[in-house]
């Protein structure tokens, strides 16, 4: 559905993203991370035919971005970061616009406009004016204007930023029902690690206009990140020798030790005992994508607050 190949914007001699490559697949969600400022934006516009491509090329559902701008905006949706709703306007409104505005007569503009307000949960608050609907509802009445035409391929760029963890979880749940009720394939650009792990058939990170890594993220996690078991001790004198014992780190008073299996955990639970020490906290922990990102970088993954 979307193909990408050696894509390039460069700006004033420095290149935001660089030569990019990937491919996304019918019917999938694919989730394009990366910390604020690392050209996941970039990657959108140039995708969207918003911003031109300094070099190489993509096609939208084999469209080419460049010489057939208009057949793909036909097949695209778009949620940016900053939606461009109108607040006079009630919800209902809004969407018979939108229709009317790729040509649907005002009976099938009202009608999809009653089906959307359906799908994303708002039936009961189409007839008041947007300018009184929550941050959440917002976003999904946003959501919902990028679907009015059916789209091949809807593209989300940070659709959940600046939400509270109430309203992501009601966006997570639309982006799901769409893709599966609907097979609309999501390219869904995000600075939230949670949401990636939890969203996408499918991850790309992307660091400093680069893509460093890219697979599911059972994948992603098995080839650069670790078991490790995590352990507070009640007794705070006896934690740097335990960490030294273990070869471990210690981070804001949590001993970080690297993990074999159940073989090292054994061994924590024999020394615990020789040594009459009682843990407060002892955690297995499997791989995160924070991990494969530190891994990856030798940074840890840095969200805009």
């Amino acid at each position: 559905m979307i193909q990408v190949e050696q894509l390039t914007k460069e700006y004033n001699g420095k290149k935001v993203v660089d030569q990019i490559s990937f491919q996304v697949k019918k019917g999938e969600i694919f989730a394009f991370l990366g910390p604020n400022g690392a050209g996941k934006s970039t990657m959108v516009q140039m995708l969207t035919t918003l911003i031109s491509v300094s070099s190489g090329h993509a096609t939208i559902n084999e469209y080419d971005i460049q010489r057939d701008q208009k057949n793909v905006r036909l097949q695209i949706g778009v949620a940016l970061q900053e939606t461009g709703i109108d607040n006079d306007l009630t919800g209902r409104e809004l969407l018979v616009l939108q229709g009317k505005l790729f040509g649907f007569s005002q009976a099938k503009a009202t009608t999809r406009a009653t089906e959307l307000l359906e799908l994303v949960g708002l039936s009961n608050d189409g007839n008041r004016r947007a300018g009184k609907y929550s941050g959440g509802m917002k976003r999904r009445l946003d959501l919902a204007l990028t679907l009015v035409h059916q789209p091949a391929v809807l593209f989300l760029d940070e659709p959940t930023t600046g939400l509270d963890p109430a309203s992501r979880q009601q966006i997570w749940t639309e982006v799901r029902r769409l893709n599966e009720e609907y097979g609309t394939t999501i390219f869904l650009t995000t600075q939230y690690l949670e949401e990636a792990d939890q969203l996408a058939d499918r991850i790309a990170i992307i660091n400093e206009g680069k893509l460093i890594a890219e697979g599911t993220a059972t994948e992603l996690k098995a080839m650069n990140g670790a078991e490790r078991i995590e352990v507070v001790l009640e007794d705070d004198r006896a934690t740097e020798a335990f960490r030294q014992a273990f070869a471990g780190r210690l981070e804001k008073g949590m001993i970080l030790l690297p993990s074999e299996g159940t073989e090292t955990l054994k061994q924590v639970v024999r020394y615990l005992d020789e040594h009459q020490l009682t843990a407060r906290s002892l955690v297995v922990k499997q791989p995160s994508l924070d991990d494969v990102f530190i891994q990856l970088t030798g940074q840890a993954y840095k969200e805009e607050k």
